[in-house]
């Protein structure tokens, strides 16, 4: 029997009560065969919905037993199809004398073959037929397959002969892998028996090697399609990296090799240790009681984990909160260990696999690499650092750094052997080694090497040699981050910025980032920057600030690894504020000289500054793909270049003038315009706006301005490249709710504002710059789209209907934001600048919110001077500069507390759009 571990099988289906029911329908509906075909299947329609709930229940009772659940499911199908075999063949088309032709054999192949079925994965199976089909085989088939349409399951079915199955075979890989799993349910034995041994016989033998070389390749390429990194964040439980299909893709290549019949035979075969099997089979375990839940939960064939999903599927299997991480995030990391495991396993096979195919003499390798050659103790096997004997680690476990750091010196790579001893030997490492100054030498070496630290960092961590030297990097070893921000585990993250830091130092990332490429060639304490990428996050997980943490893990860790009191010092700065330049950048008004000053006051030397736009580019790019542009390099760009001034002029404000001079010059010349009339067109502009826009945006606005010719009302809207997104210009008389007016017409023409920037002329008129992309972060590109966005400004300028009901009856689209709870907050600083008030509203992220805010602000009777939006996943920072309506600060207390109170309520969605207007 194929499922010899299943208990209690009747309680999911009894298939002897069911054949005797199937006997009487027969008797009860004799010469009907249509009425016959109908009762038949409403019979099994009942059997399959009781098994799918015992099985259900079974997996509910016991959360984690992924393996059980997908053998109930295998074989709660294949008693329906045996029972839909027998009912087909004897009841509804019984064929008294058939001839040597009319045999089939009903076989189930891929997953489902294995024994392994998801609650709702497809089902594959296959006919077979000795010959070209029959009449009677035909008639068989079709009534089977129509029969399990009518119960509702997705069926994957091919009908062939046996010469037409081997041909297949032969020619496509996905019919052989299929096939590779073959197994009989019901039908014709000998049938089955003959094709089973044709396939060996005519497709596997001798093409071993072809089969391994396509199997690797093709999961080469599934891992590139799903994100090339087991660490993603909402990861695909069957084909991403470090998933179900890794684990069965080294069980097809095992399989087709030795010709195993389960994966405990890979045990003798020799390419998985005792140990590595259960592994795997826990790995396996828990990757299919994932899978399971998800199907579940959702009622489909669902193997994508995202946000909402894990934090159902953290409840039911039982992981609760603990130690400053809640269960979800208890959870993930479980999951990424595993898929770390699978990854491990991965490694270990394949080397089990290369030496096998190499004892036979096919080495891919040239004979000169062969030869042994000593090097530090270790020897060359192949070309790949490997050990002389198997204690060689335990005899002296500072070896297991020194490995790494001479794979990086030579440009070699580890053999799978040596891993596997590193691996096994890590827990070796001990506080003694810890201490020993050639471990962090060999450490530090690593770290900042000038050739691809990145690939050797990853490989140490593999082997867990990383995570057992640092301690406290070992607490975020697969440590997600519960939010739609970052796209990877903490040491996924920061193993990727140290990558991108070195790629910029070699001058390989120039185009995208010239101006940190121009600052790492020159900088003093370049070793004290690669420390601090290593250590930025280092503490998240611990339930306080990680800056704070961290710079504290710091000040012990760098001694240890042989930086100066000056370098631990700086790397304990630069942990404790590596989120300063950005937060200043994205959600600060930088033509705010006060912002400025702030800045350059907490960093007070050029170097840092240097030290902290590195990492600061780094830690942004390493979030995931899409999370660095070109607006965030100008904002950093801005902030770096005034900070310099500032930190270069001694606190002067000369360099600000030269700037806006600098503008200005550049401005006129690209106008054409003379002396006096640039004059009259510049003095309109306050020196706030030269600041903040660049260059180009200057210039479109210009035009804009003198082509609008003294109209009360003008507005541009055009596709802006340099940020993926529309830049929609409005030119009006100032008036009080201009910005929420206009921030609701975008939202009503399908627009979602990424950044505001608002300026006043001196004679009171609103140069209002705001960036716009539709709300699956792509830009209107379309005349009609880009008119649908005037049209609607130019209504709700006029005041031709109420934006209110009009906003509350557009729905609002879902969003995967919403799996996340955010507790609103607002922060009201009036010290951030000298002459505005300065709000910050933290708040989940969602359509229309920057209008329900900008109208709150209205109801407040405050002016918005410039509004800066920054979005982190889903979590939106939206800050706003303020002033009442006489243009003083808002320093009442019992305005400030309504003020607090009004954004709150909007920010929260509660009121979202059910204030009135005034």
């Amino acid at each position: 029997m194929h499922f010899p571990a299943l208990g209690s099988r009747r309680a999911i289906i009894d298939r002897r009560a069911i054949s005797d029911n199937i006997v009487a329908l027969a008797q009860a509906h004799n010469g009907d065969p249509m009425k016959l075909r109908l009762a038949i299947v409403g019979e099994l329609r009942t059997a399959l919905e009781q098994g799918r709930k015992e099985v259900a229940r079974r997996l509910e009772a016991k959360p984690t037993r992924g393996r059980e659940t997908v053998s109930a499911f295998a074989f709660l199908i294949d008693q329906i199809l045996r029972l839909l075999y027998d009912a087909t063949t004897h009841h509804l088309y019984p064929a008294s004398n058939r001839s040597t032709g009319e045999r089939i054999v009903l076989i189930a192949v891929g997953g489902y073959g294995r024994g392994e079925m998801a609650p709702y994965s497809d089902i594959d199976i296959g006919f077979i037929t000795p010959w070209k089909p029959t009449g009677w085989t035909e008639q068989v088939i079709e009534s089977m397959l129509y029969s399990l349409w009518d119960l509702g399951l997705k069926v994957g079915h091919s009908s062939r002969s046996i010469d037409e199955t081997m041909r297949m075979a032969n020619a496509d890989l996905t019919v052989r892998t299929a096939l590779l799993e073959a197994r009989y349910i019901w039908g014709d034995r000998p049938l089955y028996e003959e094709t089973a041994a044709r396939f060996g016989a005519e497709v596997v033998q001798g093409t071993a090697r072809a089969f391994i070389a396509d199997k690797l390749a093709e999961r080469e390429e599934r891992h590139k399609r799903m994100g090339d990194s087991r660490y993603v964040v909402e990861p695909n439980v069957k084909e991403g990296k470090g998933g179900l299909r890794d684990l069965h893709t080294l069980f097809w290549i095992g399989k087709y090799v030795h010709r195993v019949q389960s994966v405990a035979e890979l045990v003798d075969s020799g390419l998985l240790t005792q140990a590595e099997l259960r592994q795997f089979q826990k790995a396996e375990d828990f990757l299919w009681a994932v899978r399971c839940h998800l199907h579940t939960i959702t009622g489909r064939a669902e193997d994508r984990l995202t946000f909402d999903l894990q934090l159902e599927i953290a409840t039911r299997m039982r992981f609760t909160a603990r130690q400053g991480q809640s269960g979800v995030e208890r959870f993930m990391r479980y999951y990424f260990l595993n898929a770390k495991t699978v990854g491990d396993l991965t490694a270990v096979f394949l080397a089990h696999l290369d030496d096998q195919f190499a004892a036979k003499g096919r080495r891919y390798i040239p004979a000169f690499f062969r030869r042994p050659k000593k090097l530090d103790g270790f020897i060359l096997d192949r070309g790949r650092l490997a050990l002389p004997d198997d204690n060689f680690f335990r005899d002296d476990p500072v070896r297991l750094l020194e490995i790494f750091a001479l794979a990086d010196r030579h440009g070699l790579s580890i053999h799978p052997s040596a891993m596997r001893a590193a691996s096994r030997d890590a827990p070796h490492i001990t506080a003694k080694v810890r201490r020993d100054p050639r471990a962090n030498a060999a450490f530090l070496d690593v770290l900042t090497s000038p050739r691809d630290p990145e690939t050797v960092l990853r490989w140490m961590n593999e082997s867990s040699v990383f995570g057992r030297f640092i301690p406290d990097f070992r607490r975020v070893v697969a440590q997600m981050q519960f939010d739609m921000y970052h796209h990877y585990t903490v040491d996924e993250h920061t193993i990727r910025a140290i990558g991108l830091l070195s790629r910029i130092e070699k001058g390989e990332l120039a185009s995208e980032h010239p101006l940190s490429s121009e600052i790492m060639a020159k900088l003093i304490s370049r070793r004290a920057l690669y420390v601090a990428v290593l250590l930025h996050d280092i503490a998240k997980g611990r339930g306080g600030d990680h800056s704070i943490l961290g710079a504290e893990v710091a000040e012990h860790l760098c001694p240890r690894l042989g930086l100066s009191d000056a370098e631990t010092e700086t790397v304990a700065w630069l942990v404790r504020y590596h989120l300063l330049m950005s937060a200043t950048a994205f959600k600060r008004d930088l033509a705010d000289y006060k912002t400025i000053l702030d800045f350059a006051d907490v960093v007070q030397s050029a170097e840092r500054l240097k030290l902290l736009l590195c990492l600061t580019i780094v830690d942004i790019r390493a979030v995931g793909p899409g999370v660095w542009n070109s607006w965030k390099r100008q904002l950093l760009g801005d902030l770096y270049e005034s900070a310099e001034e500032v930190l270069r002029l001694g606190h002067k404000l000369r360099g600000r003038e030269e700037r806006v001079a600098a503008k200005q010059a550049a401005l006129q010349q690209a106008l054409g315009l003379s002396d006096d009339d640039f004059r009259q067109f510049a003095k309109r502009l306050p020196e706030s706006y030269w600041i903040a826009e660049p260059d180009d945006i200057l210039v479109h606005n210009a035009r804009h301005i003198l082509a609008s010719d003294g109209s009360p009302l003008s507005i541009a809207a055009e596709y802006y490249p340099q940020r993926g997104a529309t830049l929609v210009t409005v030119y009006a008389t100032d008036h009080p709710g201009l910005f929420y007016r206009i921030a609701g017409a975008i939202h009503l023409a399908g627009g979602n504002i990424i950044d505001a920037r608002i300026h006043t002329t001196r004679d009171g008129v609103a140069v209002d710059n705001f960036l716009v992309q539709d709300p699956l972060g792509g830009a209107f590109h379309s005349p009609e789209q880009l008119q649908r966005i005037k049209v609607a400004i130019e209504d709700a300028l006029a005041n031709r209907h109420r934006l209110i009901t009009k906003l509350e009856a557009r729905p609002l689209p879902r969003t995967r934001a919403e799996a996340f709870r955010i507790a609103p907050n607002v922060l009201i600083d009036n010290k951030a600048s000298n002459r505005f008030t300065v709000v910050e509203v933290n708040a989940r992220d969602r359509p229309a919110l920057l209008f329900a805010l900008a109208n709150a602000l209205f109801q407040s009777k405050v002016t918005v001077h410039s509004a800066h939006v920054a979005t982190y996943g889903e979590r939106a920072v939206d800050t706003f500069y303020i002033t009442d309506l006489l243009g003083g600060k808002i320093e009442a207390k019992g305005r400030l507390q309504t003020l607090e109170r009004r954004l709150l309520e909007a920010a929260g969605g509660d009121v979202d759009i059910a204030l009135q207007m005034a």
